[in-house]
């Protein structure tokens, strides 16, 4: 039968649908779909990476700091547990001061590079944006405790396997304690910057700076509790950290807070002037066959000159 020009252009549009959906159903067999263009990042998100990745580009973007610093100490209990000496007793409220070097010494310890005489500070951290106004920073507080002599505290619990007598006044032979080499606070902070008055990140900028952070407490313990001294290192040998005859050793946490204030005296060179409160839990601590805990409240001023690179 003939057919008309009307069928054959049915007939070849059937034929070519045909076509299609083969293909079509091939592709669906196969898994593949259509390819779709990513969605373009937000612009929040793309500025946020931009300027990290800018932070991280710039020069000037670290700095390091050494400082001098004196320390006061609320009066704090002091638990101490001689097992094999039938000792567990607390005393109560016992007052403590700083161990300052002087000037000269200070001076001399640095000759000598000695860093671990003088009551001293070291920050170094990164800014993490641009504008250089928030920072992370690595912190070393090398303060020194030492129990004030002379004093009468109250003491309460056992020495001996007796009632303790209270009071009881502090010396030399019954309970000289001290972590003189030292009090190390290492913290990692989260630091802020704001400018106050000044060309901005040149010479003769001042800033307001604080600090927030926590960390660990490595303690140098001297001491001589009811006329036994306790004995750690020596110290070239036994350095740290985690044995009981190690000189330094991890005996607990800190946490604390710094504010003052921050003058560029170059644009590469600047002086900082802060005070800190710091809280910390000592657990453990070497004593003669024994341990001692307490917890120390610290406000400390702080001096130091710093330099960006």
């Amino acid at each position: 039968m003939t057919k008309t020009p009307t069928q054959l252009l049915v007939l070849a549009a059937v034929f070519a649908l045909l076509q299609w959906g083969t293909a079509f159903a091939q592709d669906s067999s196969s898994g593949s779909a259509p390819a779709l263009t990513p969605a373009p990042a937000p612009a929040t998100e793309t500025s946020v990476k931009g300027s990290f990745d800018q932070a991280l580009q710039q020069e000037g973007n670290w700095y390091f700091s050494w400082g001098y610093s004196r320390q006061f100490y609320a009066p704090s209990d002091i638990h101490i547990s001689q097992p094999s000496l039938g000792n567990d007793f607390t005393v109560h409220q016992a007052k403590a001061s700083d161990f300052a070097s002087s000037p000269q010494d200070t001076f001399k310890s640095l000759l000598e590079l000695d860093f671990t005489n003088p009551q001293e500070n070291v920050r170094i951290g990164k800014f993490m944006n641009p504008e250089k106004t928030f920072a992370i920073e690595f912190s070393l507080d090398h303060s020194k405790y030492n129990v004030d002599p002379g004093q009468s505290v109250d003491v309460s619990g056992t020495i001996n396997n007796a009632p303790a007598s209270s009071p009881m006044t502090l010396d030399a032979q019954n309970f000289n304690y001290a972590l003189h080499n030292g009090l190390n606070h290492l913290m990692v902070n989260a630091v802020w910057l704001k400018h106050l008055r000044g060309p901005e990140n040149q010479a003769g900028q001042l800033q307001l700076i604080s600090r927030a952070g926590a960390g660990i407490l490595l303690p140098h313990a001297d001491n001589t509790i009811l006329d036994n001294p306790n004995e750690v290192g020596p110290k070239n040998e036994n350095v740290c950290c985690f044995s009981k005859n190690d000189w330094w050793q991890i005996n607990g946490w800190t946490a604390g807070v710094e504010v003052g204030l921050r003058y560029r005296v170059y644009k590469a060179i600047y002086l900082e002037l802060t005070s800190k409160v710091a809280y910390g839990v000592l657990r453990g601590v070497p004593v003669y066959k024994g341990s001692a805990d307490q917890t120390i409240w610290m406000w400390e001023q702080v001096l130091s000159t710093g330099f960006l690179f």
